[in-house]
C-alpha cells in the first residue's frame, strides 16, 4: 500500500539530511507505528509521503501510484490527520466536511451515511452546525479525523491523533484504526505514546537523526528477546545512535 524507496530530504539551511536514505514498505491490512525522538525526522517523512514537502532523491508509491509523476492521483488515496489543525475557522463543521467531500467527489449518499456514523462515534452531532472557531482543541481533532475518513482513503496517516481527545473518543479512534486496516487498508500512525503504539500497531519503525534504525513486528519483540517492551527497545536503539 505504501512503498518508500531511498527517501532523502535535506532542508536548505542544513548540510545534514532531515531524512536519510529511508526505505520502508507497508502492506494492506497493517497498522504501522512510526516513532522517534523529537526532531528525528518523523514529521518530515510524513510531509514527504503526503506530498506537502518535495524531496531530493528517492521515490514514494501509494497503492502503486508514484507520488512524483502522478501527485494528484496519489494524494486522492491518502487521508491525512496532521498534528495541528488546519481548517477554515469561519465555516461550520458541516460546511467543512461537505467541502472536503466535494473535493474528493464523495457522493451525496455515501457522505450522508458516513457522516451519520462518524458524527455519532465522535459525539459531534450536536455541534456540527457551529462555526469551527467555537470548537475546542479536541473537537477540531475529531473534525480532522472525520474529514480524512469521509472519502475512505486507502492510506490513512495519523500524526499524534490522540492529542486532545477524551478517553471515549481515543478508544473509538483506536477501534476504528483496527477495523479500517482489517478492511484491507493501511494505517500509518505516528505517536509519542509508546504503550498505545505497542497495543495498536502490527509493525513499528523507529527513526532517529533521519535514519530508520528499526523496523519490526510488534508480536516479535518479546519472542525475539530484543526487549520486554517497545519502550525498552526504543530507549535501547536510540541510545546506541552516534551523535553527529
Amino acid at each position: 500500500m505504501l512503498k518508500v524507496n531511498h527517501l532523502t530530504k535535506r532542508y536548505s539551511n542544513s548540510t545534514i539530511p532531515a531524512v536519510n536514505d529511508l526505505s520502508l514498505t507497508i502492506n494492506p491490512g497493517e497498522i504501522f507505528g512510526f516513532i522517534g525522538p523529537n526532531g528525528a525526522g518523523k514529521s518530515t517523512t510524513i510531509k514527504c509521503i503526503t506530498g506537502i514537502l518535495s524531496f531530493e532523491s528517492g521515490s514514494i508509491q501509494i497503492n502503486g501510484v508514484d507520488l512524483t509523476s502522478s501527485p494528484v492521483e496519489a494524494k486522492k488515496l491518502i487521508g491525512y490527520v496532521s498534528d495541528d489543525h488546519v481548517t477554515y475557522e469561519r465555516l461550520t463543521g458541516l460546511e467543512y466536511l461537505n467541502f472536503i467531500a466535494n473535493i474528493f467527489d464523495v457522493s451525496e449518499a455515501d457522505r450522508k451515511n458516513r457522516l451519520e456514523g462518524y458524527l455519532d462515534i465522535f459525539d459531534l452531532s450536536g455541534s456540527i452546525c457551529n462555526q469551527i472557531k467555537s470548537y475546542s482543541h479536541g473537537m477540531k481533532q475529531k473534525l480532522n479525523i472525520i474529514g480524512a475518513l469521509i472519502r475512505q482513503p486507502k492510506l490513512w496517516i495519523l500524526d499524534e491523533p490522540l492529542t486532545g481527545l477524551d478517553p471515549k473518543s481515543s478508544f473509538n479512534l483506536k477501534t476504528l484504526m483496527r477495523e479500517y486496516a482489517d478492511e484491507g487498508n493501511c494505517v500509518f500512525f505516528s505517536s509519542h505514546v509508546l504503550d498505545v503504539v505497542e497495543k495498536v500497531c502490527d509493525r513499528v519503525g523507529i527513526i532517529d537523526k533521519g535514519n530508520l534504525i528499526a523496523d519490526c513486528a510488534v508480536a516479535d519483540l518479546h519472542e525475539s528477546g530484543l526487549s520486554n517492551s517497545l519502550e525498552e527497545l526504543f530507549l535501547q536503539v536510540t541510545a546506541d545512535q552516534p551523535t553527529e
